[in-house]
């Protein structure tokens, strides 16, 4: 079978590739930003916000969830994505109903996602009639009576899906999901089902909790950093900073990873003199060119010599774990062909970063998707956690795992409840609290949404925040998935692919953004979020909300709970729209460490909820009250002759869906998207030149069918020094070759860092 989606964003008139370039991250950041802001904010708005970013008394940032320095801040405490982010959250340029008018939904569907974010802020509500050709204006109250009918009129509540991005705050996101839950379901995908859903399960079993256990101090406490699968000067650039501090402080750094990226190789700091001139700093002291898939096999391996050189914390793996034995058994056994064929790395580099955490007292372990989007993400967590166990690296200072999470209250949003498997403890504290009753059958995840509305199992989808069609796999199946349903509805600040892929009936409610001020019956209010590291802080919008008719997420929340539930619904909405103390006293009682939440929050940096294994060497979330070794087989990521293993990632020029120009110039890529890594050993085994054009076709074993295929058309080949037998190209344009069957153990999240592609030459 050969699926093949819509051609979104095809356009190669402009596409220039030049020779990759080893690039300084940060420095050249800087006047990128300064004039993508001033292109959209202007001079003065510009200043304005991005002096009130990151600051205490600011708003957080919409981009990724890197925490703040607690104590001193700089005057700038922002990096480009940052810079960007924002310049096109503030942006002065306007969708309103004229521009809904001049554009049938035919014509906004053919265009690309970097054309429909850059129109601008969307300014009052609007619907798309069963059988329209344009969206129309639609007034609030006709809004929520719209969404309250479909919802009511549903045969089961769990016919509906309440799907959450990480950049909604926390009074919002518990809002969101006590109404889903006293609505009748634990329908509540998020974003996380498709990033760290893997490093939750993961340690929530080797450890007893799904966070990482380290704080932002901690790196300037290291003896070494290891950052696997992961790009911090595209994804988390203020995480240089933190780098370049432990490496000033002494620390080692290595890198892990298929593509050599620029961020870890050399780092010019624009908040400092010093990264003003000369070559900036060279981060990391080694760089693994790893295959991918491959870091299991790694860290097994690490395990077996760390073991046969008994490197190991006694004292710690005696008293504060169990499986070790098990575990030692079973990596003493380990098969060395098979860690080299899966790693591609010789020999000489795995003893070498061996030898590395032999000798380190503190260690900091960093990862991100090019970890937890394979099949075997969460058994490869685990062999990570395993070392780190072995060593005694968690509860000490400059030690610990560290999930490096992106979106900016992604973290929050599952501490507040947007998970689709909330533990008895917490619903029970629900229901005592509220005087409801809510569901125990687990609800969908990401995928399994899909299936749903794929199979008519769901009718309506409701979205806070996100990109759902852009940001999912297997395109084509999730765009027919969406359009089969009688409604969609999407709270947004900008237009993006979800709006123009519908259900028959259609909603776009426009929010407030982080930037704008939220001013309630009770006066101005602000929210809060979780960074990565659990730090719970303020966020509060300075700015004049770009329309008089929009409204906060906790509005929108609150008022269409009153429409779904009715006046008579025991909890009180109301009186939570008009006053988000309200909604924080409530959390105080519900959620497990936000005791005295108003006040605590309130100190300068927030506070830190609280995490046994770092702050006590305690694992009271685990079945025995210990840290747990895990044991699983190897993995080796094995291809038939003539296909490559594709991973999706980012451009440079990117956050997460959201696309904000079209150049990667760390890897040399100008104006264009539509483009595949290869290595030049591979380039020259198929028979194909830098410059040609391929399609890209994934094959997936679809049992008793045979193989599926499914095909994103005309890439520009890119020579790039990516590990043999690897090939890399950008999400959401690769989506497309994501089965949605293809799924991680345990976790569900898709596999986008493995797929199976074959490049078939076109005409150019």
């Amino acid at each position: 079978m050969d699926r093949k989606p819509p051609r979104h964003d095809i356009d190669e008139s402009r596409l220039d590739v030049s020779e990759p370039k080893r690039w300084a991250a940060g420095l050249p950041g800087v006047a990128v930003s300064l004039k993508r802001g001033v292109e959209q904010m202007g001079v003065t708005r510009t200043a304005t916000t991005l002096r009130l970013l990151n600051q205490r008394e600011g708003f957080d940032c919409p981009g990724c969830a890197w925490p703040e320095p607690q104590g001193h801040r700089k005057l700038a405490e922002f990096c480009e994505n940052g810079a960007k982010a924002v310049a096109e959250e503030a942006t002065r340029r306007r969708v309103g109903p004229e521009f809904f008018a001049a554009h049938p939904i035919a014509d906004l569907a053919g265009k690309s996602d970097y054309w429909l974010g850059q129109q601008g802020r969307i300014t009052q509500p609007m619907v798309l009639r069963d059988g329209a050709t344009h969206y129309e204006p639609i007034t609030w109250s006709d809004a929520f009576e719209l969404v309250a009918d479909h919802l009511n009129g549903l045969a089961s509540p769990d016919e509906a899906v309440f799907y959450t991005s990480g950049r909604t705050s926390n009074e919002a996101a518990f809002l969101y999901q006590l109404l889903v839950r006293s609505f009748g379901t634990n329908n509540l995908p998020d974003c996380s089902n498709m990033c760290h859903e893997s490093s939750g399960a993961a340690l929530s079993e080797s450890t007893g909790i799904g966070k990482g256990s380290v704080g932002i101090d901690d790196f300037a406490r290291a003896d070494l950093v290891v950052v696997v699968g992961q790009n911090p000067g595209t994804n988390h650039p203020r995480m240089l900073s933190a780098l370049e501090d432990a490496k000033k402080a002494g620390a080692r750094i290595v890198a892990v990873n298929p593509l050599p990226e620029a961020g870890l190789l050399r780092f010019k700091n624009p908040q400092n003199v010093r990264g003003l001139v000369g070559a900036g700093t060279q981060l990391a002291d080694e760089f693994l060119q790893i295959r991918l898939g491959g870091d299991q096999a790694l860290f097994q391996a690490v395990g077996n010599l760390l073991l046969s050189w008994d490197a190991v914390d006694r004292e710690f793996v005696a008293e504060r774990t169990e499986g070790f034995a098990e575990y030692a058994d079973h990596v003493r056994r380990l098969d060395w062909d098979a860690v080299d064929e899966a790693t591609g790395l010789p020999r000489a580099q795995v003893e070498l970063l061996a030898r590395m955490l032999a000798t380190s007292e503190r260690t900091i372990f960093c990862w991100a998707m090019g970890l937890t989007q394979h099949k075997h993400a969460v058994p490869t967590i685990r062999e990570i956690a395993n070392v780190a166990l072995l060593r005694g690296m968690i509860g000490k200072p400059g030690a610990g795992l560290c999930p490096v999470r992106g979106h900016s209250n992604v973290q929050g949003d599952r501490t507040m409840g947007i998970w689709e498997k909330m533990p008895e403890k917490f619903l029970s504290a629900l229901e005592a609290e509220f005087g409801v009753t809510v569901p125990r059958k687990h609800g969908y995840d990401t995928v399994a949404a899909i299936r749903a509305m794929r199979d008519g199992a769901a009718r309506v989808f409701f979205a806070v925040g996100g990109n759902f069609v852009s940001a999912t796999p297997d395109t084509a199946v999730t765009e027919a998935a969406m359009r089969k349903l009688d409604l969609t509805v999407h709270v947004s600040t900008k237009l993006n692919r979800s709006h123009v892929v519908h259900g028959r009936t259609a909603l776009i409610l426009p929010t407030l953004g982080r930037t704008e001020s939220d001013l309630q019956h009770t006066g101005e209010q602000f929210v809060t979020v979780e960074d990565s590291m659990s730090v719970v802080h303020r966020s509060r919008g300075r700015l004049a909300p770009a329309s008089d008719r929009l409204l906060s997420e906790v509005s929108i929340v609150c008022r269409l709970a009153r429409a779904v539930l009715g006046p008579d619904h025991p909890v009180p909405w109301e009186e939570f729209e008009k006053d988000y103390d309200v909604i924080r006293d409530r959390i105080a009682r519900v959620v497990p460490g936000c005791a005295d939440y108003n006040e605590r929050v309130r100190r300068p940096d927030g506070f830190v909820l609280p995490h046994a294994p770092r702050d006590a060497r305690e694992f009271t979330g685990t079945r025995s009250g210990k840290a747990h070794f895990a044991t699983h087989d190897l993995t080796v990521l094995r291809v038939p002759p003539g296909r490559l293993l594709l991973q999706t990632m980012r451009s440079h020029d990117q956050y997460n869906t959201t696309i904000y120009g079209l150049d990667d110039r760390y890897r040399g890529v100008k104006d264009g998207r539509r483009v595949v890594f290869v290595s030049p050993d591979d380039l020259d085994a198929l028979d194909l030149r830098d410059g040609d054009h391929v399609d890209l076709v994934s094959e997936w074993p679809d049992d008793p069918t045979g193989v599926t295929e499914r095909r994103a058309e005309r890439f520009r080949v890119v020579s790039y020094p990516t590990a043999k037998g690897c090939a890399a190209a950008y999400f959401p344009e690769a989506n497309p070759l994501v089965p949605l069957d293809s799924t991680a153990a345990v976790s569900g999240t898709p596999t986008s860092k493995s797929i199976v592609v074959r490049l078939e030459k076109v005409e150019t």
